[in-house]
């Protein structure tokens, strides 16, 4: 096994420990005992030097376990989406956008955003129209029926 794959495989291990409650009530657990150990030790420290350095090497450590397993699921996530928009009626273009800089998202953001709104607008005046029409065609016939009866 190379030593991609063995850190991908460790990191994803961690990341999935480390997100359970388990893991939790462990973290909890040693904090508690740590403070309730503060008398014994008279509160010196030392005794704060061990659970400042502890937390703070578990943090360090965790942080690029946890990274590396957002990256990957990041990376699948965008595979997935990038395929399901080249399957689909949906515009190819759109691949690989994750590459823009921040202001090219912003810009490709408020673009989407301003054609879903005038799209909303078309279908409102389309349904206006319609319930126009049905109301012209009910008037008709009511007409039609009275002029008859």
């Amino acid at each position: 096994m190379s030593a991609s794959r063995a850190f991908t495989a460790f990191a994803g291990k961690v990341a999935k420990w480390a997100g359970h409650p388990l893991a939790f009530a462990t973290g909890a657990a040693v904090v508690a005992g740590w403070a309730v150990s503060g008398p014994f030790f008279g509160y010196s420290e030392t005794w704060q030097l061990v659970i400042n350095t502890g937390t703070t090497i578990v943090t360090f450590l965790m942080v690029f376990l946890i990274q590396n397993s957002q990256n990957r699921d990041g990376a699948a996530i965008q595979a997935k989406l990038d395929e399901l928009i080249r399957a689909s009626a949906a515009q190819n273009r759109y691949i690989g956008i994750e590459h823009l800089t921040e202001a090219e998202l912003d810009d490709l953001r408020r673009r989407c955003e301003t054609r879903a709104k005038a799209e909303r607008l078309d279908d409102v005046r389309e349904a206006a129209d319609e319930a126009e029409l049905r109301a012209r065609e009910k008037a008709a016939r009511a007409a039609s029926r009275a002029a008859g009866g």
